[in-house]
């Protein structure tokens, strides 16, 4: 599939989503199976039926999870279980099996904790699935690079012929953004999470964290150093900066798409990877 297409299809997948994150598709409840994301920023819970169309989802800003790994059990279970509950008590439908999201690399004690908090939040762990592998299964790409930026890290994941072929994953993310605007600004972490997420300030501190997008730039040439790639699929809710995919581009010399709302390609994708164990 080639960029133009696949981004079509996933921004599709994803208007979808966006829509029943505020309005659950109650009449298409069939067969469920959920995705949980447990973000640096972010948690979010998401909801596709048997035929791999999102029904519902749920986003929670919390700081459970650092550098890829949970560092607040309690915490993320509680988050996890009051999201799955209350999307539950809308579908009117109960919710057992769940795939989460790792990222690449992610050492088999620290799945097996992520794996912990998902099964004690009430659900049933059918899979696992790294993240830029999640994300391009929502993008339909066989070919390429998809390179997810998280709030803690830059995952990258290459496929050939439809196969992951490599995967890396590295300190950076949105969480590095923030702290070099609060640096500038002089202002609490917080302020400057907000300021981040400010759509209308982001145009006027984009050169303030153009060195963090050009130090993402060189993880991911570095990691594909000798690679094939012809395309670069980019998500997460970092990459939503203004210039990002040009700093990629060129850095990298390849042209780089994204969709629209990039942030939720990963967890729609996590959701779907339950489909393949079927």
């Amino acid at each position: 599939m080639n960029g133009k297409a696949a981004l079509c299809r996933a921004e599709e997948r994803v208007r979808r989503l966006e829509r029943v994150m505020r309005e659950p598709a109650v009449g298409d409840v069939d067969e469920l199976y959920v995705g949980v994301d447990l973000g640096t920023a972010n948690v979010v819970v998401t909801v596709v039926n048997g035929a791999g169309q999102p029904v519902a989802g749920a986003l929670t800003p919390a700081r459970v999870v650092r550098d890829g790994l949970v560092v607040e059990f309690l915490e993320a279970i509680a988050i996890v279980r009051r999201m799955v509950e209350q999307i539950q008590e809308k579908l009117r439908y109960p919710l057992e099996r769940a795939a989460t999201g790792i990222p690449p690399g992610t050492s088999v004690a620290d799945v097996r904790g992520i794996v912990h908090v998902v099964e004690a939040a009430g659900l049933d762990v059918v899979g696992v699935v790294d993240e830029p592998t999640a994300a391009a299964t929502v993008l339909g790409v066989t070919e390429g690079a998809v390179v997810d930026v998280g709030g803690g890290t830059t995952g990258i994941s290459v496929l050939r012929e439809g196969r992951v072929v490599y995967t890396a994953d590295e300190p950076t993310g949105g969480t590095h953004f923030t702290l070099v605007i609060a640096g500038r600004f002089g202002i609490s972490f917080e302020e400057a999470e907000r300021l981040k997420l400010d759509p209308r300030r982001q145009r006027e501190i984009a050169p303030i964290i153009r060195p963090c997008m050009e130090k993402v730039a060189a993880i991911v040439e570095r990691h594909l150093a000798g690679q094939q790639v012809d395309t670069l699929y980019l998500v997460g809710g970092a990459v939503s900066f203004p210039d990002f995919d040009r700093v990629l581009e060129q850095r990298l010399g390849i042209p780089a798409v994204r969709p629209a709302n990039p942030l939720l390609v990963t967890p729609l994708g996590i959701a779907l990877h339950c489909l393949a164990g079927r």
